[in-house]
């Protein structure tokens, strides 16, 4: 199912809800967005306007990906890099693709719809990453052109005794 990318979205009641359930769905099937299963949309819903406030002061800006019905399938935040010395690369964070579209070719199309946004912002030069050790995200984003440049080990916490590896990765955009 091809998914029709947009760069800046407008934010309106359907997007939000869009994305809510998305995360949401991607929580409970597992996915390492910031969460364990199980989790409600209730859950979700304050770390979700974290990010759309981000978004209003211009801190953060949105990828997202939409089936033929307008469904929200897929999504990536760019957070812009405050720090005077690294605002040349982009954060990619809280990167989702529908559980029943992955293995299909939605994730790498995210990804590249990621790389097309950040080289249309002036000045960006890298996209930078971090996932979570133990499910093989890491190779993933690797096959996207992503390249390891630092892992702490242990350093998230999945449940007491369930110690992951905080991987970054990081995209050369030239």
């Amino acid at each position: 199912m091809p998914l029709t990318f947009t760069f800046d979205p407008v934010v309106d009641p359907a997007l939000r809800n869009g994305i809510a359930e998305l995360w949401t769905d991607v929580s409970n099937a597992g996915g390492a967005v910031g969460f364990v299963p199980p989790v409600t949309v209730d859950d979700i819903r304050p770390e979700l306007v974290k990010h759309l406030v981000a978004m209003a002061e211009g801190r953060h800006r949105l990828v997202v990906g939409r089936d033929a019905d307008g469904r929200v399938r897929a999504c990536a935040f760019l957070a812009l890099n405050t720090h005077r010395l690294m605002t040349h690369w982009v954060w990619a964070y809280t990167v989702m693709v529908a559980p029943d579209l992955q293995g299909r070719g939605a994730g790498r199309a995210l990804m590249e719809a990621v790389a097309d946004a950040a080289r249309g912002l002036d000045g960006i030069e890298a996209v930078r990453l971090t996932c979570r050790g133990g499910l093989g995200l890491e190779h993933f984003y690797a096959a996207c052109g992503y390249k390891e440049v630092g892992r702490v080990p242990d350093a998230i916490r999945v449940a007491p005794g369930d110690d992951r590896d905080d991987i970054a990765m990081l995209l050369p955009l030239h």
